[in-house]
Formats: C-alpha cells, sequence, structure tokens
C-alpha cells in the first residue's frame, strides 16, 4: 500500500551550517544545473534509475520520476558561517570550482549571505573567526539559531526547510548524561554545558521546528538520546553521521567484495593529504579523532573479525590525515591492503585514489536535502538509516550494528523507495524465471 505522502509544492530552503568548500560548491551546482550549464553528476536522487517489479517487465524509471521530489528549480539556500564572506567570495578562496563558472552564476552565489554562526571555539581549535554569535548561555544561542531559521523561511518565501550539517569537525566526545533526555539537554542548555556542542545546538534549533536535520560530519551531534527523543516528538526525520567521500567510499566499495570471495586479511594501511579548511581542522589531534573513529570502524563493520577470526581475527587497520596546504581540495590518498587467499599465500592490493572531497561531498548534500525532505513528507520520523548509503558512521537504533557495505544500502535506499511508493519490495532471489516459484524476481 502506497504512503499517504505530501506534495513536493512550494520552495524548500536548505539551511546549511558551515558555508565553506562543500556547501559552496553543492550551491554553485544546484545553481549552474538550474541555468543549463552543468548536470548533477554523482546526484543518485537525480540521475539514478530503480528497477521496479520482474526484470522481464522493463520497468526501470529515475529515481526523480518515481519518487515526489522537490524540484531543484525550487531549493533555495542559506546558512551560517563563523566568516562573513558570501557563497561567491567563499566559492573563490576555496578554489574548488574555476573562476569561469563562478562568474556565470556569480550574482546567485552573491546573494547568500551568511548568518553569525553559533560557534564555541572549544570544539574546533583551528578556527578563529569572528562571525560569531554573542550569547550567556547555550540556550540564547538555540533560541537565536531559532529565530534564524524562521526568519529564513519568511524572507525566502519556503514552504519547507531542511537542514544539512557541512560545517568543521568537532572534537571528539562521548555522549555524558546531559545527552541522556530531553529534559536533561534542555535544562544544560540552560545551564550553559560546555558538553553541549555548537552542533547539537543547530539540530536541536531545527528538530523543535520540525525541521529535518542531516550531519554530513563525524560529530556526536544528533547521535544522542536527547536528540532522538526530540526528534521523534516533532516527528522529524534525522540522518547521520559523517558524508561518505573519498578513501572510506573506496573502502565500502572494496572490502564487501574481498569478504565476500572470503580472502583473508592482515592489514589495510590508509593515509591521506589535504590542504583545504577541513584538513587545517583535523590537523588538531583532538578533532582528527573524532574523525579516526568513523572511519576505522567501516572495516570492522563490514569483515566483522570476531565472526570471521581466520580471515580478519588479526587484521591491523590504520589511519593517517595530513594537512598539506599545496594540495588544498584536492585530497591524495594511499591505501595498501595486505590479503592472504587459497593455502595462506600473500597478495596485495594498492589504491591511489586523488580525488576531489567536495565535489565528491556536494552532491550528497543534495540528495540526503531531497530524501530527508521526502522522509518528512511521507510522515517519516526519528533515524533514517536507508539513507546510510551516504554516509561513514550511519546512526542506528541502538544496539544495532551498522550496515557499512554500499551494495547492501543501495538495497537498503532502493526497497525503501519501493516501500513507500506502493512497489513490490525485489529480493533478487530469481527463481521464479526457472522454477516457477512465486516472488519478486
Amino acid at each position: 500500500m502506497k504512503h499517504q505522502i505530501k506534495e513536493a509544492k512550494g520552495k524548500l530552503g536548505v539551511l546549511m551550517p558551515g558555508l565553506g568548500a562543500v556547501a559552496t560548491t553543492f550551491i554553485a551546482g544546484v545553481e549552474s544545473i538550474k541555468k543549463g550549464l552543468s548536470k548533477p553528476i554523482g546526484s543518485v536522487a537525480q540521475m539514478g534509475h530503480i528497477r521496479l517489479g520482474k526484470r522481464t517487465e522493463n520497468r526501470n524509471p529515475l529515481i526523480k520520476d518515481f519518487v515526489p521530489l522537490a524540484n531543484l528549480n525550487d531549493l533555495v539556500f542559506g546558512g551560517w558561517d563563523v566568516y562573513e564572506d558570501n557563497v561567491y567570495t567563499a566559492a573563490v578562496k576555496a578554489e574548488v570550482l574555476d573562476r569561469f563558472m563562478l562568474e556565470a552564476i556569480r550574482p546567485e552565489l552573491e546573494s547568500i549571505v551568511p548568518m553569525k554562526a553559533a560557534f564555541d571555539k572549544n570544539f574546533v581549535k583551528n578556527l578563529d573567526g569572528t562571525h560569531v554569535k554573542d550569547y550567556k548561555t547555550r540556550y540564547d544561542l538555540a533560541q537565536a539559531v531559532i529565530e534564524d531559521i524562521k526568519n529564513f523561511q519568511k524572507e525566502k518565501g519556503c514552504d519547507r526547510v531542511v537542514m544539512v550539517w557541512c560545517g568543521s569537525t568537532e572534537i571528539y566526545h562521548e555522549a555524558a548524561d546531559v545527552h541522556q533526555s530531553l529534559a536533561a539537554f534542555e535544562q544544560g542548555l540552560k545551564d550553559n554545558d560546555p558538553r553541549i556542542a555548537p552542533s547539537m545546538i543547530y539540530a536541536y534549533a531545527a528538530l523543535t521546528l520540525g525541521v529535518p536535520f542531516a550531519n554530513g560530519a563525524p560529530n556526536l551531534t544528533c547521535d544522542i538520546p536527547a536528540l532522538v527523543e526530540l526528534s521523534k516528538k516533532t516527528k522529524t526525520p534525522i540522518a547521520g553521521k559523517d558524508f561518505k567521500t573519498g578513501q572510506t567510499l573506496m573502502k565500502t566499495i572494496l572490502a564487501p567484495g574481498l569478504q565476500a570471495r572470503a580472502l583473508g586479511m592482515e592489514g589495510w594501511f590508509s593515509t591521506n593529504i589535504l590542504g583545504n579548511r577541513d584538513g587545517w581542522v583535523l590537523d588538531d589531534p583532538d578533532n582528527f579523532k573524532t574523525k579516526e573513529v568513523s572511519k576505522l570502524g567501516v572495516l570492522e563493520d563490514i569483515l566483522m573479525p570476531d565472526e570471521n577470526s581466520e580471515l580478519y581475527g588479526d587484521m591491523y587497520h590504520k589511519i593517517r590525515i595530513n594537512y598539506y596546504p599545496p594540495r588544498k581540495d584536492n585530497k591524495e590518498s594511499w591505501d595498501n591492503i595486505d590479503i592472504f587467499g587459497w593455502m595462506g599465500y600473500k597478495m596485495q592490493i594498492k589504491v591511489n585514489f586523488l580525488c576531489r572531497d567536495s565535489i565528491l561531498a556536494a552532491p550528497i548534500v543534495l540528495d540526503l536535502a531531497l530524501f530527508i525532505d521526502f522522509a518528512k513528507r511521507a510522515g517519516m520520523s526519528g533515524i533514517q538509516e536507508w539513507l546510510s548509503f551516504y554516509l561513514k558512521s550511519p546512526q542506528t537504533a541502538p544496539g544495532l550494528r551498522p550496515e557499512h557495505d554500499i551494495f547492501k544500502q543501495l538495497i537498503k535506499l532502493q526497497n525503501t523507495l519501493r516501500y513507500l511508493m506502493g512497489e513490490d519490495l525485489i529480493t533478487h532471489l530469481g527463481l521464479d524465471y526457472y522454477e516457477g516459484i512465486l516472488n519478486e524476481g
């Protein structure tokens, strides 16, 4: 049975804490698409197909033609940043996109000016922005962000708003008592509890207003009981965490293949060089630890060494990220994978990925914004694990192991869309073509 899904009519506002390289690349890309200057390459929501029914039916529409997503022409943008540069200036400084393309959409980008950020330098020590809100307590900050959202929606004439965190990685910290319930969290805001991070304040403000929230960094943010409780209270979808872009994208493609063939692994060494603002922030050990924890869990959850001790029980996994200014946004990663096969004979795989971090992240921002808005209109709330396809460290229900295999994640995403739209789920069993068994093939 098809869910009752509200129409995607009117403008959809996309608000982003952090108008740096990722956010400006995303905005510039959508504005160039609106003008017919480029295509949404990398966006599964826009360019991906979905199979419906049996293979013999040959129904493979584009996802955007199957699911009632917001039209790109209806997207409007806004956000916050610790620097006061408009989006055009910020994009020029980020040096991701060439100036020729930026000049073609300059008026649209210059019109987007960041609001003052809710900022606490203790969580991002290497940033020194001055475009920040004054406050006495974190409760004051939360109320100020709530007013920002309301004013943006009114000024832009938005029917709906979503929020996608595109800001920096915060220092590593674990959930404490202040994060365990909504009541404790709200009291912590009033008490100006230093354990409440800026990203949590943005998430709290969004969820209070029923604005869907997706977390693109490895921060704890909405992955705490208090904000999960709030998301259910206001019937609002949440998704997180950490955009799956370069090296981790490759791991979630390669590791499932090695595991599927029951090939053993002795070690996987990963190193990166990156020169943008993200690289500078991650140069601080406390911030790097947050990213490291997010990236380390991927292999362990795919290979499950506890259950496959003969293949992966002694696997050594090491990750390095080095700040190297000359590369700017053009990240380079090296992976050395030591594997073994039949009779224990050793082999190696080496991967050198010269990627563009924000180019890979921008379509993820688009898809998360479109899908989390769709989830809200479909009446879904709380954790949206079906969006784990886009994320390094997927948020799940308590005690539920995340699925990191990108191919299984894609099946989860597609089956969720089929389910919501009243189509049969695809099992990929296929025996009905040969043995007359009734299933979905």
